[in-house]
């Protein structure tokens, strides 16, 4: 694996307000690095702050205090302006494919809106031909651009969306719950693409799940998460092999593991 660090986290710390007074600390002092290329997973249960840590990579969100660095710049505190050339470079896979697509585009508009509002194209003609590449490469008929959302079934709806995220060609996906709204078998349709882009393309996947069957399947690093830290974080053999931590240890047991083909 390359250790070529793409994406640190530095005494990333994020609240928010419960009430008139006090704050939740939702992420809370965490340090962290992605390596290039690799699948770095994200695992625990609902509430632990994984989420969180995706929109503050994504600058969604400002932390409270520390470091977001991306490719050796310190990205936290960048005005819109300037981070703008970094936002191209991140894009993100969400969890419900319905709700991310606008029903009321044709496919063809979806996948084209990024290539549009990034001028990565020089004209209609090749924004056309570069949709036509993207159906293909997430493995959907070329017919499909001229259709609508709702006419295609849950895993469908996400290989669109997977196809729009990697348009403008990033260097980095998250993909956020990205299956968990997905039958199994389907599922492992959309892992296995997601695989096969990351080999093709070159792409570092930061995966965020709640199962851990899931997460052994793609990662070649897991992170588990707990309170808005990070309790443990090792290559994905030695995750299920060997937990080191109690909590590990406790998620392991708890989820059902599926076996997935390739």
């Amino acid at each position: 694996m390359n250790e070529q660090v793409v994406l640190s986290a530095k005494s990333l710390t994020k609240s928010f307000p419960i009430d008139g007074k006090k704050r939740r600390i939702v992420v809370n002092d965490l340090n962290l690095d992605m390596f290039k290329g690799e699948t770095l997973s994200l695992v625990g249960e609902s509430g632990c702050g994984k989420s969180t840590l995706a929109r503050l990579f994504m600058r969604l969100i400002r932390p409270d205090s520390g470091e977001i660095i991306f490719d050796g710049v310190n990205v936290s505190d960048l005005s819109e302006n300037a981070f703008r050339p970094y936002r191209k470079r991140i894009q993100m896979v969400f969890q419900d494919p319905a709700s991310s697509l606008d029903p009321r585009m044709k496919v063809r508009d979806i996948i084209a809106e990024p290539l549009r509002i990034w001028n990565v194209c020089k004209d209609n003609k090749e924004i056309d031909e570069r949709v036509l590449e993207l159906l293909d490469m997430v493995e959907l008929k070329e017919s499909a651009a001229n259709k609508y959302p709702h006419e295609f079934s849950g895993g469908q709806k996400q290989r669109i969306g997977i196809a729009r995220a990697i348009a403008i060609s990033p260097d980095l996906l998250i993909c956020d719950e990205s299956v968990s709204a997905l039958d199994v078998s389907v599922q492992a349709q959309i892992l296995n693409l997601l695989k096969r882009l990351k080999r093709e393309l070159g792409l570092s996947c930061l995966f965020i799940s709640h199962d851990l069957s899931v997460v052994n399947f793609i990662s070649d690093r897991v992170c588990v998460m707990k309170d808005g830290k990070i309790c443990e974080i090792a290559d994905a053999q030695s995750i299920y092999k060997s937990p080191a931590h109690e909590y590990t240890r406790f998620l392991l047991a708890a989820i059902p593991t599926i076996e997935y083909a390739e």
